[in-house]
């Protein structure tokens, strides 16, 4: 499965999901993206997970 997880997630969670191919958005170079700009890049690139605890991205 290929994650994504948010920058306000710490980047070491990647490691508690071996089996998964997982990517920061650090890594991808979004960070700072706004939300529904990240979520149509998450989109876009194929990811099918996205792991935050931003509580405003429902409204994107």
């Amino acid at each position: 499965m290929k994650i994504l997880l948010d920058e306000c997630l710490p980047r070491k969670l990647k490691y508690e999901l071996p089996t998964h191919e997982v990517w920061t958005v650090s890594e991808r170079g979004w960070a700072g993206t706004k939300n529904g700009a990240l979520l149509a890049l998450a989109t876009a690139n194929a990811f099918e997970l996205f792991i935050t605890v931003d509580q405003g991205l429902f409204y994107h």
